[in-house]
C-alpha cells in the first residue's frame, strides 16, 4: 500500500524556532547583542519568504529481509530500495511498513545561499542556519503524514531515520530518491558524493509497527509533529487516546 501516491505536498511553515537557528549557529548560551538579534530576525524572515518547502511521502509494506555480502538487508514491497546494516536490522524489527519521504526548500533558497556567499559571510551563516531549521520543520510536516497513515491503520510510528545515520550508508540515496521520483517531482539531484541539491533537502524513513516502540510518542506535548498534526483536529492521537 502506498500513501498519497507520491503527490507533491506543499508545506506552509510561517516560522522557525529561534533557539534552533542559534543551535545551528553553534550558540552556547552567550549573550546575543541587539544588532545581531535584528540581523538574525531579518535573515530568518528572508529565508521563510524565499523558500518553498515541499515534499513527497509514500508508504510501502515491508518485504522479506535478507542478506547481501554478509550484511542484513531490509527491503520494501514494489521497490528496488535495499536498506543494509545493523542499524536497519534493529530499526525494522517488527515493522510492518515503512514511510519513505523527501523534502526540500527548493532552488530559490539555494540561489539565495549562493548569493549571500558572495556578499556577506555573516548573513550566509545565519541564512544557512535558518534554512537548516526550516527544512527540518518540513521533514516534521512530512512525518506527520506518515503518523496519520499509521494511526488510520491502527499502527504506531518510530522516529525518522535518514541515510547517513548509524551504518545506513549514503549510497542508498539514489534508489531512495528514484523510489519517490524526487528529481522530477521536487527537483532534487545528487552529486557523485551523494550530496543533494538543493542542499537544504532531507530524506528519511519512518517505520510503522503493530505495537508502540521505545521512541513512540506517548503524548502530544513536545512532539516534533505537533504543529503539523493531522489527528489532533479530529480529537484523536497517534498513541490511541482521545485528545
Amino acid at each position: 500500500m502506498t500513501a498519497g501516491a507520491g503527490e507533491v505536498l506543499s508545506f506552509d511553515i510561517p516560522s522557525v524556532d529561534r533557539g534552533e537557528v542559534l543551535r545551528y549557529l553553534g550558540h552556547a548560551g552567550q549573550e546575543v547583542d541587539p544588532a545581531l538579534e535584528g540581523r538574525i530576525d531579518a535573515d530568518v524572515e528572508r529565508c521563510i519568504a524565499v523558500s518553498r518547502p515541499a515534499g513527497v511521502v509514500r508508504i510501502f509494506e515491508c518485504a522479506e529481509a535478507g542478506e547481501k555480502d554478509g550484511r542484513f538487508v531490509g527491503r520494501l514491497e514494489g521497490t528496488a530500495l535495499e536498506l543494509p546494516g545493523e542499524s536497519m536490522r534493529a530499526y525494522l524489527a517488527g515493522a510492518r511498513a515503512v514511510g519513505v519521504l523527501a523534502v526540500t526548500l527548493g532552488m530559490a533558497n539555494e540561489r539565495e545561499l549562493r548569493r549571500l556567499s558572495l556578499t556577506s559571510r555573516v548573513d550566509e551563516l545565519i541564512f544557512d542556519a535558518a534554512s537548516s531549521a526550516l527544512v527540518e520543520r518540513a521533514a516534521d510536516a512530512a512525518e506527520a503524514r506518515v503518523v496519520r497513515e499509521a494511526a488510520e491503520r491502527g499502527l504506531y510510528t518510530n522516529y525518522r531515520f535518514s541515510p547517513g545515520y548509524g551504518d545506513l550508508p549514503l549510497s542508498v540515496q539514489p534508489t531512495l530518491l528514484a523510489t519517490l521520483d524526487a528529481q522530477r517531482r521536487l527537483g532534487i539531484a545528487l552529486s557523485s558524493t551523494q550530496l543533494m541539491t538543493p542542499t537544504k533537502s532531507v530524506t528519511a524513513l519512518v517505520g510503522l509497527y503493530g505495537a508502540p516502540q521505545e521512541r513512540t510518542r506517548l503524548s502530544c506535548k513536545g512532539c516534533i509533529c505537533h504543529d503539523f498534526c493531522l489527528l489532533r483536529p479530529t480529537g484523536r492521537t497517534c498513541y490511541g487516546k482521545r485528545h
